[in-house]
């Protein structure tokens, strides 16, 4: 069980009565009651960093690192834990979602047996409340209320989502409840888990009950969840994508899961950040659902990405299993065995040269990230619309070591939508809305492998970043318009023939493998598991669509 430790409220007084915004973290404008929640120790409101850190550390459940960043440990659970994942079966969403081993079902007694468990533990604790938004465009935005009893994860709630203004917190109504108890066990038996982790989301009820992991990604997932089901009905459509603003004014958004590079591709100096993992696309344009990031920092160097590295050595920031030296407090940001999904969570503001609006106009270009753990994708290539849709519906990627848990090295997989795992409705609902955004725009789309090159896993090594920068950076600054490209033999895409600061050999994937004849015995081994895993779209797409998947033969 997680220590109960109580708040100083004189501590937590003189932190926040020197920040005039933060005035309202000790007041008890509103009671918990409404929630059920009843006989807590103390309830502490909208804190700010300060008394979060005073808190986390007080209680021996976290270290300032030098720099300032605040290290904590998130036990056996380091990544995402899927199949605790429920969503409650009930009379309003259950015909509008795409049941299976992704959405797995729970029954409505289930969830309030859980949910009165939490309210029990609840009882005698110190909570922490923040009220925050998800959502930058305010016509679509969602008010969310997270509840938990850890200080440090009131601390990345408010880090991840966006922050109301003062006089906005008054009154404030939610929405969407996340009721957190991360060292609540849940019962197999009684709450009819698969474990003693669950995830469960009541969309009737409003409300997200998260027990049994300390891995604080749970919450923010969850949130993005209740959008994606949530927005198609308004006519948005919710992507699991970061995207930016050239100085033309031109929007580019990257999809891919977590690990192929959507922070760091994002993340360029030379454009303005929108935000760097959630996004939706209204008729207005792109807007962040976030007000933070929350980046994989293994083996992240100043050279390489030093916005990310700056922004993961400063005050405010969570760091989620980063090995520190217990002395000097120096990270060690290249150690990864306690996980290597070692995670940064800091406000978007912490990036130079984001947009403060998080809201940007319709995108130019669109790109598709993979991390090809076979190496034979080709680094860059040109989509038509049809071929978007497709390979938007694959989500091709390898699924990463540390995102999820029992996942210790990379394996091949295709989550649809670039974030099936988030995807409550059927993924054609998505697609459908992808295709008629960008026939409405015009955006152009690009496939982009940020995987292996010259062999698959294991033989061949991981793209450069420098490499995959420059070729994102001549497609969204038109420098391959006048380049001839040549339709790829195993997956039709089409591929330049030069881009500029990039070996021509390293644009060919077949040229940077040794064993010719291995190439294409996992090309078109590739092409094969595309082929059986598009089946299951195949009676919800145009004959265009599946036309684009019919690749062409070696």
């Amino acid at each position: 069980m997680g220590k109960r430790c109580s708040p100083e409220n004189s501590l937590f007084r003189t932190t926040v009565d020197n920040k005039r915004s933060a005035k309202v973290a000790t007041e008890k404008f509103q009671s918990l009651d409404v929630h059920g929640i009843i006989n807590t120790n103390s309830v502490s409101w909208n804190l700010a960093a300060e008394p979060l850190y005073e808190a986390t550390i007080r209680c021996n459940q976290g270290k300032l690192s030098i720099g300032g960043a605040l290290v904590v440990d998130t036990g056996k659970h380091t990544g995402r834990s899927p199949k605790d994942k429920f969503l409650v079966e009930e009379h309003t969403s259950k015909d509008n979602i795409w049941w299976g081993p992704v959405n797995q079902s729970t029954d409505e007694a289930s969830f309030k047996n859980l949910h009165r468990r939490i309210l029990s533990y609840y009882q005698g604790r110190d909570l922490y409340v923040q009220d925050l938004y998800a959502g930058a465009e305010k016509t679509n935005r969602l008010r969310v209320r997270v509840i938990t009893d850890i200080p440090w994860h009131s601390l990345f709630a408010r880090n991840m989502f966006i922050r109301p203004a003062p006089e906005e917190l008054k009154g404030f109504e939610p929405d969407l409840i996340i009721l957190h108890a991360p060292y609540l066990h849940a019962s197999p038996k009684m709450d009819n888990t698969n474990s003693e982790t669950a995830i469960m989301m009541n969309f009737s009820e409003k409300t997200v009950l998260i027990s049994g992991s300390v891995y604080a990604g749970e919450i923010k997932k969850s949130v993005f969840s209740y959008l994606n089901y949530t927005l198609p009905a308004n006519g948005v459509l919710p992507m699991h994508c970061s995207a930016n603003i050239g100085v033309a004014g031109d929007v580019a958004i990257f999809f891919g899961l977590s690990g192929t590079g959507k922070t760091t591709l994002s993340a360029d100096g030379s454009r303005t950040l929108i935000g760097d993992d959630e996004h939706g696309w209204s008729d207005d344009g792109v807007f962040n659902f976030e007000g933070g990031c929350y980046a994989k920092v293994i083996n992240l160097s100043k050279e390489a990405e030093p916005e990310i590295f700056a922004a993961s050595h400063r005050f405010g920031t969570v760091l989620e299993n980063v090995v520190m030296d217990p002395d000097t407090r120096h990270l060690d940001l290249f150690d990864d065995s306690k996980t290597e999904n070692t995670r940064s969570c800091y406000p978007i503001d912490f990036i130079p040269n984001t947009e403060p609006s998080g809201i940007g106009g319709q995108p130019k270009n669109i790109v598709m990230l993979t991390a090809d753990a076979f190496g034979v994708l080709p680094p860059i290539s040109s989509l038509s619309a049809d071929q978007a849709m497709y390979h938007f519906l694959s989500g091709y990627t390898a699924r990463l070591a540390g995102t999820e848990k029992g996942v210790t090295e990379p394996e091949a997989t295709f989550s649809t939508c670039f974030g099936a795992p988030f995807m409550p409705r059927h993924p054609s609902v998505y697609a459908e809305m992808l295709g008629e955004r960008i026939e409405k725009s015009g955006a152009k789309c690009w496939l982009v492998n940020t995987g292996w090159s010259g062999g698959a896993y294991g033989t061949g090594e991981r793209m450069k970043i420098s490499y995959t920068r420059a070729m994102v950076r001549a497609a969204l600054d038109g420098k391959l318009t006048d380049v001839t490209f040549t339709p790829d033999p195993h997956f039709g895409v089409l591929v330049p023939n030069s881009c500029p600061d990039v070996p021509k050999e390293v644009l060919d994937p077949r040229n940077t493998w040794q064993d010719k004849s291995a190439y294409e015995k996992t090309a078109n081994n590739l092409r094969g598991r595309f082929e059986e895993n598009f089946k299951q779209f195949e009676d919800h797409v145009s004959e265009d669509v599946k036309k684009a998947g019919i690749f062409a033969s070696s």
